[in-house]
């Protein structure tokens, strides 16, 4: 154990472009909002915190970005952890719902049953009605004509109006906050402030930015890794752009495919597709199997054509 003498000073870790939006609210939808309140650590606190593992001497081994890169190339997640960031956020209560399932975070809401709902709910314009997916159970593909779209905008202008003059009216006449909201929308707006480490708050963005996430959550997703993470931590957000959000994983069985396929053995591709339950040509439902589409638009991606 080193002596207070042989102990470095140490001076607090600042971000100078993160200390630049400290407070700042960035708009998402009509009238959400996310911003920065805190935050603890730096790329500096991730390189420190590997190298206390590696033992002394390791700073001649790899540069910092070199080190961030390997990290989470090969998902060592503690050193992640050592950074921290709280932010102040206002959404809507249906994708709030999606984002509190994320139980790595610390968490204070706004209360109705002490206060006064907020007075905002999302809006809807008329060209932002979105179908069902027809693959996808709980996603969204395409929209409405803005046609259809405005009847359905004015339908939900009425809709709010309606259920905020009753829940004014009863915060009128008295009746208990907590109960007094129990008709409000899940467009009514919620704020929150969300404390999480680096470690879960890029598991959160990865599962959040992607293309088959609600589009709402998905642009506070978007805002909190573009406009805050980048500016906070550039280094280890390269490496998350590269090795999680732009990069594909291969099963054993789609690597064994993959091989296949690359030598231009596509009898033996599909042989072994019908083996691991991915093709029935007799069956209707040929199109159904959602392991194989997945493994199908990789194969996009590396310019390859599927076999069967």
């Amino acid at each position: 154990m080193p002596s207070d003498k042989e102990f470095e000073k140490l001076k607090p870790i600042t971000v100078e472009s993160l200390d630049e939006i400290l407070g700042q609210p960035f708009k998402v939808l009509d009238d959400g909002f996310v911003r920065v309140v805190d935050y603890m650590g730096s790329d500096q606190s991730i390189v420190q915190a590997a190298r206390v593992s590696y033992g002394a001497g390791t700073k001649k081994v790899s540069q910092d970005r070199g080190l961030i890169r390997y990290l989470m190339r090969h998902h060592h997640s503690t050193p992640f952890e050592m950074c921290e960031i709280k932010l102040h956020v206002r959404v809507p209560m249906d994708a709030w719902r999606q984002w509190i399932r994320h139980r790595t975070a610390n968490v204070n809401e706004y209360s109705t049953r002490y206060s006064i709902a907020i007075d905002q709910a999302v809006k809807t314009k008329s060209d932002e009605w979105r179908f069902q997916a027809t693959s996808n159970k709980q996603g969204s593909e395409g929209f409405l004509e803005s046609s259809e779209g405005n009847i359905l905008s004015v339908e939900e202008e009425k809709l709010h109006k309606n259920i905020w003059d009753i829940y004014n009216n009863r915060i009128e006449k008295g009746v208990a906050r907590e109960q007094a909201r129990k008709d409000l929308p899940l467009s009514t707006y919620t704020e929150a402030y969300w404390k999480i480490d680096l470690h879960n708050l890029l598991h959160f963005l990865r599962l959040r930015m992607d293309k088959h996430a609600q589009l709402e959550i998905r642009n506070y997703a978007k805002t909190i890794g573009n406009e805050i993470v980048k500016r906070w931590v550039p280094m280890a957000w390269e490496a998350f752009e590269d090795y999680r959000m732009n990069s594909k994983s291969f099963s054993g069985s789609e690597m064994n495919l993959l091989t296949l396929i690359s030598n231009s053995e596509n009898e033996k591709a599909v042989d072994l597709a019908k083996e691991i339950g991915w093709v029935k040509y007799k069956d209707s439902k040929i199109n159904s199997h959602l392991e194989r589409k997945e493994f199908e638009e990789k194969l996009e991606l590396l310019n390859l054509s599927k076999p069967w």
